[in-house]
């Protein structure tokens, strides 16, 4: 006899997959649906849990003084000039990167006086970074170009970036003193006070020497109680102590290291030095600087001043 069957049911298959079932219709959607779906195409709605009232809770401009930031470019030229902001911008930004700079070169030196490595590498390698932020800085300024310029420089009087207390406490800070540049802030006390109290302090570089004397490195005493307030200037007793440190690195790797993040360091400043060579000569030519330097040849002798002149010399020798 032959077995009951479903009339109704699909007739099961012998071999080979079970049968799909019957898709159902879906629901057809609204063109209200569609014309909400199309006003939000391209759009991120708000989440509920976003702040939105700022009477009494602190807000990013609040936070960040945007308020005093950004009413700080007050353009001098007389018509207004449309690249005098760009100019403005330029170098107030470079002012608070030289601040943070400031800030890291001084943790670090405190830090290597403490005879603690490692925090003080991380703060050379955000240096590093922040040197190359403002040496990538100088490709915006050069789209200014010369007939741009000359419309603004008579608004700049004698102004200058000569006269950046900042960078100049950057370059004590790596070790290039100068009492005279000290004078040059006389017209402002707070500032003429910071760099005479870091042409006193030993440098990033007096301090890592002094870390090696404590390590047992041939360090001179010479170099030890030498005037701080002086430049460095090379001594070859320290070239042989390198020499000993590169030669077997894997045995002073500290050491070695620091030497190398030093090297970035110097050269990432020169970097930046010739950048701004380049930009102030397709700028102004051979003009006399707004400070009153000879402008492009002045920068170019910057070019020959080094702040840790044994790190090079070393190389000489391996």
């Amino acid at each position: 006899m032959p077995p009951l069957t479903c009339p109704s049911a699909p007739r099961p298959e012998r071999y080979g997959r079970p049968p799909t079932p019957t898709r159902q219709p879906l629901p057809n959607t609204s063109r209200v649906d569609n014309e909400r779906d199309n006003e939000r195409e391209n759009e991120r709605p708000l989440e509920p849990g976003i702040e939105r009232d700022f009477s009494d809770n602190m807000s990013y401009g609040d936070y960040l003084r945007l308020d005093l930031l950004l009413s700080a470019q007050q353009p001098q030229s007389k018509p207004p000039q449309h690249d005098e902001l760009l100019f403005i911008v330029q170098h107030q930004t470079s002012e608070l990167w030289l601040k943070l700079l400031v800030h890291e070169l001084r943790s670090a030196r405190a830090l290597l006086r403490a005879d603690d490595l490692s925090p003080a590498l991380k703060r050379l390698a955000r240096v590093k970074h922040v040197q190359h932020v403002l040496t990538d800085q100088w490709s915006v300024l050069a789209t200014m170009t010369p007939s741009e310029y000359a419309l603004i420089r008579p608004f700049l009087a004698t102004s200058s970036g000569f006269q950046s207390a900042q960078y100049r406490e950057v370059e004590f800070l790596l070790g290039n003193k100068s009492a005279d540049m000290v004078k040059v802030f006389s017209h402002d006390p707070a500032a003429r006070a910071e760099l005479e109290t870091l042409l006193h302090e030993p440098s990033l570089y007096d301090e890592f020497l002094a870390y090696l004397d404590r390590r047992g490195y041939d360090v001179p005493a010479s170099v030890l109680e030498r005037d701080v307030s002086q430049p460095h200037r090379l001594v070859p007793q320290l070239v042989d102590t390198f020499a000993s440190v590169y030669a077997a690195p894997e045995q002073h790797w500290g050491v070695y290291e620091t030497c190398e993040e030093l090297v970035d360091v110097e050269d990432n400043f020169q970097e930046w030095r010739f950048r701004h060579l380049q930009v102030v000569q397709r700028t102004i030519g051979h003009k006399t600087g707004t400070g009153g330097s000879s402008g492009v040849d002045f920068l170019r002798r910057a070019l020959d001043l080094t702040f840790f002149p044994e790190l090079y010399e070393v190389r000489t020798r391996l």
